[in-house]
C-alpha cells in the first residue's frame, strides 16, 4: 500500500509583515532583479531616443553666444574613440532611470511598507506624491536658468580666446544642476516630515529662521557648479519660499493641536508628577524598601 505524502502546510504570513531573515533577503533579491530589469528596458528605450534627448540637453549651451565662436554653429568637442559611445550610454542610463522610476520606486515601497504603521504608510505615500512634483519643478527651473548661468560664466573669457567645452564635461554640469535643484526642493518637505513625527517643533524653526535663510544662500553659493550669483539666487529664492510654506504648515498644524499642560516648561525642566503617578511611585519605592 503506497504511503500518501502529506503536503506541508504553507506558513501563514505574519499580520505585521515579519518574516525570517532569509525570506527578507530573498524578497530583496527578487525586488532588485525586477528593478534592474525595468532599468535595463528603460536604458534600451533611452538609447533609441538619445538623439532627441541630447538636442534638448544641449539647448541651454547653444543659446549662448560663446557656443558659436568655434565653427559658426553650436559645437561641443570630445576626445577619444570611445567617448561618444560612453556619452550616449550615459544619456541612455539617465533616460532609463527616469522611465523606470515608477517600477523601482514601487519595489522600494513594497519592500519597506510591511515595517510601517498605518499612519506612517499614509504619510509616506503623501510625501512621495509631493516629492516627485517638487523634484520635477526644481529640475525644470534649473533647465530654464541654465542658459543665463552659462552665458554669465563663459562671459569671463579673455579677448582672443575661444572656449572648447567637452561633451562629457557639459553633460556632467547639466546632470549636477538638475540633481542639485531637484533635491534642494525636497528639503522643506523634510522639515514638514520631521515636524509630523514630533522631532522638529515649529518653535525651533522660528527661533533659527534667520540663520536658516542665511544658510540657504550659502548653500546655493556652494553647491552650484559655477558658483555664479544668478544660479545662487535662482536656487535660494524658491527654497526660501518653500521654507516659509513649510513653516506656515507647522504653525497651523501645531495651533490646531490641543495644548499640553506642560507646554510652559522649558526643555531642561522636569515635568511634575501627577497624583496618580506620584502614589504609584511611592508604592513601588516602599515595595522595593521592603
Amino acid at each position: 500500500m503506497a504511503l500518501l505524502k502529506r503536503s506541508r502546510p504553507k506558513p501563514e504570513r505574519d499580520s505585521e509583515g515579519r518574516m525570517p531573515l532569509m525570506d527578507h533577503l530573498r524578497e530583496l533579491r527578487n525586488r532588485l532583479l525586477i528593478a534592474l530589469a525595468a532599468v535595463a528596458v528603460g536604458v534600451m528605450l533611452g538609447w533609441i531616443v538619445s538623439g532627441p534627448v541630447w538636442e534638448v540637453l544641449k539647448e541651454p549651451y547653444c543659446s549662448t553666444t560663446q557656443s558659436h565662436q568655434l565653427t559658426g554653429e553650436c559645437s561641443l568637442t570630445y576626445n577619444g574613440i570611445f567617448s561618444s559611445f560612453f556619452i550616449t550610454l550615459k544619456i541612455s542610463l539617465m533616460v532609463g532611470l527616469v522611465l523606470a522610476s515608477p517600477v523601482w520606486l514601487y519595489q522600494i515601497w513594497a519592500f519597506v511598507t510591511p515595517a510601517l504603521y498605518r499612519a506612517e504608510k499614509r504619510y509616506t505615500m503623501t510625501f512621495l506624491g509631493l516629492a516627485v512634483p517638487l523634484f520635477a519643478v526644481g529640475a525644470a527651473l534649473s533647465y530654464l536658468i541654465m542658459d543665463t548661468a552659462l552665458g554669465f560664466l563663459l562671459g569671463f573669457s579673455l579677448e582672443g580666446t575661444v572656449a572648447t567645452i567637452a561633451i562629457d564635461q557639459y553633460l556632467d554640469y547639466v546632470l549636477i544642476m538638475l540633481l542639485i535643484f531637484g533635491v534642494s526642493f525636497e528639503l522643506p518637505l523634510l522639515l514638514v516630515f520631521l515636524n509630523l513625527i514630533g522631532v522638529l517643533p515649529h518653535a525651533t524653526v522660528a527661533k533659527h529662521r534667520r540663520l536658516v535663510i542665511f544658510l540657504m544662500f550659502v548653500f546655493g553659493a556652494v553647491v552650484t557648479p559655477g558658483g555664479d550669483p544668478i544660479t545662487m539666487m535662482a536656487l535660494a529664492a524658491p527654497m526660501i519660499v518653500l521654507f516659509a510654506a513649510a513653516e506656515l504648515f507647522m504653525y497651523l498644524r501645531e495651533k490646531r493641536q490641543p495644548a499640553s499642560e506642560f507646554d510652559h516648561l522649558s526643555d531642561d525642566e522636569a515635568s511634575p508628577l501627577g497624583p496618580d503617578l506620584a502614589d504609584k511611585t511611592l508604592e513601588e519605592d516602599s515595595g522595593t524598601a521592603r
